[in-house]
């Protein structure tokens, strides 16, 4: 069809006529319908999935938030400047989001990696912090004595004494910061006992 043939049929179309008192009673006859209609029932829903999503998103967006804003200023010396680790801005932020439950923050090739427990079972005590490097590849991370992390490629316990000493074991590392001796010699291994005063 085309405009001028369409414009014509419009020119004869009439507008509907509607009595008086049908237009008076609309009104109120869509005010009863609203009030005769109950909204909806929702349905029972589980929202503890959409919780726990929401949960992790969250996580996500703080310590990627914190690594940007403070990506570059870090409070210890030893660790490299690409270490998010070394930050202990982000340390104290992260453990006060989640009291109890962190049982380490890891940082490899993967990223920023946080390993919560289930339960707030974690004791308070001083973070630890350990850097792992094989030649090519670097793992550091934050965690407290008494802890099994997987680091590295693998599992390693560890342990802190109350002189300050730091000792890490695995299935095939035996390590102090004592003694300087590593099972493996082509690992270079670093801790420290970032205190309680810089938390």
């Amino acid at each position: 069809m085309k405009k001028p043939e369409l414009d014509s049929i419009l020119k004869k179309a009439r507008m509907p006529e509607i009595a008086e008192e049908s237009l008076a009673m609309f009104p109120r006859q869509i005010v009863a319908r609203l009030k005769r209609n109950e909204p909806p029932a929702r349905a029972a829903q589980n929202i503890l999935p959409r919780l726990a999503w929401i949960f992790g998103l969250a996580v996500c967006v703080v310590i990627a938030f914190a690594l940007g804003h403070w990506s570059g200023r870090t409070e210890t010396k030893a660790a490299p400047e690409n270490d998010s680790l070394a930050n202990v801005k982000i340390i104290r932020e992260t453990l006060a989001m989640f009291p109890n439950r962190v049982r380490a923050i890891v940082q490899d090739e993967r990223g920023l990696n946080l390993v919560l427990s289930d339960n707030a079972d974690v004791p308070a005590a001083s973070p630890l912090y350990v850097r792992i490097c094989d030649g090519q590849h670097c793992s550091s991370l934050v965690t407290f004595s008494g802890q099994e992390i997987q680091i590295a490629g693998q599992k390693i316990t560890v342990l802190a004494d109350a002189q300050g000493g730091i000792i890490l074991t695995g299935n095939q590392l035996v390590w102090s910061n004592t003694e300087r001796t590593a099972a493996d010699n082509h690992w270079k291994i670093e801790a420290k006992n970032l205190g309680m005063a810089t938390m």
